[in-house]
């Protein structure tokens, strides 16, 4: 079985419209990233698993020629808005199917509802055809079986899939503890691939939990009299220091990768939180 990640991104790609941060104007190809779906091939079988909107753009790319099925893990538009883009498959091979939850499927329904139009449909539409993920229950793709993963994405459900000894899961915040046995094999992990590394990297990037983190190191770790002695460089580099170890440990990275991690952690507090932590630590002066 093949996998051809598409797109590893964030919601909005890598780089960000109009952004200024040091990672939206670097020059390095790993730093131009499209929004998250994958390729799964075996034999003479296809499937995607979310339909972005850079689905087009990761078609042509990835010179995939052929898709039996899609996969959609939520409805969120970075997995869905490239839904009308299927049209060349369509006009290959016809209707296409589509796995997702029934609230997908509505959703889906709602913002493409001439694709599901059964009465004066215009001829050019995509064509597919809808088929509904339940949680515990398998299903067949090709010759294959996919298990859905339940997992959250906050406080939306989302589904994760998994196909022989390949799992995978995007957008995940948590998991329960009962689900987790979709993702093992007699109890052992599933491979481990390094682009799972990128939900550490996601969980950065949420500024309300980063924010909260530096509030409390703030609130209990220092008193007036404690800043006011500090020179600033060093009251940014010991806040970054705590929530960098907060953070890494909190992960199984060990070694050079754990080194590295947690830098990346400082020079993202550095470069996302230095305006409020500098007029915090003005207004203690």
């Amino acid at each position: 079985m093949n996998v051809y990640f598409l797109g590893t991104g964030t919601s909005q790609g890598i780089p960000v419209i109009g952004s200024k941060h040091s990672v939206c104007q670097s020059v390095d190809s790993r730093d131009k990233r499209l929004r998250v779906s994958v390729w799964i091939s075996w034999e003479n079988h296809s499937y995607i698993i979310d339909c972005g909107p850079d689905f087009r753009q990761q078609m042509l790319a990835s010179n995939c020629q052929k898709v039996d099925a899609i996969l959609y893990t939520h409805e969120h538009s970075d997995h869905t808005a490239g839904l009308d883009d299927i049209r060349p498959f369509n006009f290959k091979q016809g209707e296409i199917p589509i796995y997702a939850h029934k609230r997908v499927i509505d959703n889906l329904k709602k913002r493409f509802d001439y694709i599901f139009e059964t009465k004066n449909k215009y001829p050019g539409a995509p064509s597919v055809k809808t088929i509904e993920v339940v949680n515990n229950y398998s299903f067949s793709i090709g010759n294959k079986m996919a298990v859905p993963i339940n997992v959250m994405h906050g406080s939306l459900q989302v589904f994760g899939y998994r196909i022989d000894d390949f799992a995978y899961l995007t957008d995940v915040k948590t998991i329960d503890k009962n689900d987790k046995g979709d993702i093992t094999i007699n109890g052992k992990p599933l491979l481990r691939f390094r682009i799972i590394e990128e939900q550490k990297y996601r969980l950065l990037r949420r500024a309300s939990d980063m924010k909260e983190r530096l509030e409390k190191i703030i609130k209990n770790d220092f008193s007036t009299q404690d800043i006011k002695s500090l020179p600033f460089d060093n009251f940014i580099l010991i806040c970054s220091n705590y929530v960098a170890n907060e953070i890494a440990n909190e992960t199984n990275l060990e070694g050079d990768e754990f080194v590295t991690f947690r830098n990346q952690i400082k020079n993202y507090i550095r470069n996302n939180f230095y305006d409020y932590l500098k007029e915090y630590w003005e207004s203690r002066q």
